[in-house]
């Protein structure tokens, strides 16, 4: 679902305009812009997505009704939309295969210029 679907669900359940929630909105599917598939719902869809949310934006964002909406909703409402659930950190990350790398504690030479 897109941004733009998302606000229009939102306005739904909490009054107001669209543009109140697009911010919310947008923040978690950022990750788009760095993996283009469904996969990138790994980095912010679950639990751990949700408590994020509320740090960036606060606990509440008023709309353009001056009603009070719980980020917490909103997040909550977007994420059920995309998934029909809202997962943990570990529901996703219990699927990712272990690959050598993430284990790895070799130290970083000046030849790969990560310094």
């Amino acid at each position: 679902m897109k941004a733009g679907n998302h606000c229009k669900s939102s306005v739904k359940h909490f009054g107001g305009k669209e543009e109140d929630y697009l911010a919310i909105h947008q923040w978690f599917d950022e990750s788009k812009n760095h993996y283009g598939d469904i996969r990138h719902r790994a980095m912010r869809h679950h639990t751990l997505g949700v408590q994020l949310c509320e740090q960036q934006f606060g606990v509440t964002i008023t709309n353009s009704k001056g009603r009070k909406i719980p980020t917490r909703s909103v997040a909550e409402q977007h994420i059920m939309e995309d998934l029909g659930f809202i997962p943990s950190v570990q529901d996703w990350l219990e699927r990712i295969t272990p690959a050598p790398w993430m284990a790895s504690t070799k130290r970083i030479t000046k030849k790969h210029n990560y310094m």
